[in-house]
Formats: C-alpha cells, structure tokens, sequence
C-alpha cells in the first residue's frame, strides 16, 4: 500500500490496493456474515416448537424469548 500527501497537505492520502477489494476477498468475509446472521434470524425470530428443526419443542425459543420481544417479533 501506499501514502501519498496531497500538495499542501499535511494529511495523508491513502491509496487501497485492488488486493483489498477483490470480490474472492468479499465473497470469503461475505459468506460466514451472511450465514451467521441468517442462523441468528432463525434461532430469535422464526423458531417456534412447530417449525423448530429440534422437534416440537419450545427450548430454543423460551432461551431467546425476551430478545425476540426486544427486537419486536412476536411470539404470544
């Protein structure tokens, strides 16, 4: 990477490489983020006995029962 002052500046301008950027690198960070939110959707807002990939059971939503309320989904 490299800095460049810009004339009469003592602030420094900073150039990102392309290697930064490439879509290989965005797809790698992008993939775990998306599907770690995804699960996370799940878990607090759809999971509820009936479609609950635990069987019919309310463990999972009864341990994230008030967060499902704090982010506003409804569940009663």
């Amino acid at each position: 990477m490299t800095i460049i002052s810009a004339p009469g500046s003592s602030v420094p301008k900073v150039i990102v490489s392309p290697e930064a950027l490439s879509g290989t690198r965005v797809a790698v960070l992008l993939s775990p983020t998306v599907l770690l939110a995804l699960a996370a959707y799940y878990f607090i807002g759809v999971d509820e006995g009936m479609t609950s990939v635990f069987g019919n059971s309310m463990v999972v939503h009864e341990w994230v029962h008030d967060s499902r309320h704090f982010l506003g989904f409804p569940c009663h």
